[in-house]
């Protein structure tokens, strides 16, 4: 006799196959984007976003500050002007 034909003699459901136990799992690691459908892959695209536009932000400010604050508050010149 097969195993699907006594699970089903004795009332039971039929076997999880390796897959469904797969997606069952509590989820992926946040680094891991594909692994978990939508939800963590649009979590790590918003926290790189996000990280991008911070560095961004971080390198205006150091800009700012070699070209403009600095020399104007005697910390150096510039050498080209």
């Amino acid at each position: 006799m097969g195993e699907a034909k006594r699970r089903h003699d004795q009332g039971l459901p039929p076997r999880q196959t390796k897959s469904a136990k797969a997606t069952k799992s509590a989820g992926s690691p946040w680094w891991n984007p594909g692994s978990n459908g939508g939800s963590t892959g649009e979590r790590f695209v918003s926290l790189t976003t996000r990280g991008a536009w911070f560095g961004i932000g971080v390198l205006v400010l150091f800009w700012v500050t070699v070209r403009f604050i600095g020399p104007a508050a005697g910390w150096w010149t510039l050498s080209d002007g």
